[in-house]
Order: C-alpha cells, then sequence, then structure tokens
C-alpha cells in the first residue's frame, strides 16, 4: 500500500483512451468498502462520461477545462439524510455550519481517497478537484440542495509523469502524547 501511496500524483493531463469498465469497477468497489461513523455510508458517486457535460462540469469547476479531457469523470457526493430523515430536503453548502455536515464531509473524503489510490492501482491517473461552488455543480448533474459535492475527479490514462511535490518531515507533523 505504501507504493502506492508513493506513487500516486495529481494528474492533469489524459490520454485519448476510455477507461475500462472493468478498472471502473474496481474503483468504484474500493469506494464502497470504505468505512464510515456508524456504518452511515453517507455517499454517492456520480459517473460522467458525456463529453457535453464533463464540458459544462468544467466551466463549474472554476473553468478547469482540462477537466473535460479525461475520458470519466466521478463526481463524490456526501448525503446529509444518511444522518437521519431530519435533515431531508435541508439546504447545505460552503458556509453551512452544522455538525452533521461535518461528519458527513469527514466520512466522504475516506471513500475519495480509497478512489484515488485504486486509480494509482489500476495505472491509470486522478485529481481531486474541489475548486467550485456548490450552486455552480449541482444543477449541472441535478444534485439536490441536501448533497453535498465533495470532489470532482477526473480519471483516466496518464499523458504526463508529475515529480514528487515536498513533504514535510515526520519530526514537522508528529506530536506525542500532547500538542
Amino acid at each position: 500500500m505504501i507504493e502506492a501511496i508513493k506513487h500516486r500524483r495529481s494528474i492533469r493531463k489524459f490520454e485519448n483512451k476510455p477507461v475500462e469498465d472493468e478498472k471502473l469497477n474496481k474503483i468504484l468497489e474500493a469506494a464502497r468498502l470504505a468505512p464510515s461513523g456508524n456504518n452511515r455510508q453517507p455517499w454517492f458517486f456520480i459517473i460522467v462520461k458525456d463529453d457535453i457535460v464533463k464540458q459544462e462540469l468544467a466551466v463549474a469547476t472554476s473553468n478547469q477545462i482540462w477537466l473535460a479531457h479525461a475520458p470519466l469523470v466521478i463526481v463524490a457526493v456526501a448525503d446529509l439524510v444518511a444522518r437521519g430523515e431530519g435533515f431531508t430536503g435541508m439546504y447545505i453548502d460552503e458556509d453551512s455550519g452544522l455538525a452533521d455536515v461535518k461528519s458527513i464531509i469527514r466520512d466522504t473524503t475516506i471513500p475519495i481517497t480509497q478512489i484515488l489510490l485504486e486509480v494509482d492501482n489500476q495505472g491509470l491517473g486522478a485529481c481531486w478537484c474541489g475548486a467550485f461552488k456548490q450552486k455552480d455543480v449541482r444543477p449541472v448533474l441535478g444534485i439536490p440542495g441536501d448533497k453535498y459535492v465533495l470532489a470532482v475527479i477526473p480519471v483516466g490514462y496518464p499523458a504526463e509523469e508529475p515529480k514528487a511535490k515536498p513533504r514535510k518531515a515526520m519530526e514537522e507533523i508528529i506530536k506525542y502524547e500532547r500538542w
């Protein structure tokens, strides 16, 4: 696993080659198997292959036009309703301060990370795109207001091999017992 973690990069250039369904299914299985608080599994994943929709997503994600050139895009959506039926229809966005919103976001980052690692394991590349507003992305895919788009992830065969970015040393980030 550590080799996949070390090897994974954010890929923004893709070959003009479709991703095989078998590989996509393994990526989605990695997401499906992710753990979550109280096993709520508060997530949905929208698979986008249509060129027009990918172009609309690229515009909605702060005009990241390169995104439209990926063979497919996985959109990760956190579902507030998974915390309880009382949340059905409640509107959430970047300014919502509810603890439950924070829980679904935290839980949904786990399968996203597993997606990125399995993408690399399948010999593919991806990039976690988060530069967007809910109001811009939701209409493109018909996502209701009580769902929170967490990531737009273009996936494909990499047409680039970025170098590793510097990482902090362990002694800079690890504390023992207390701060």
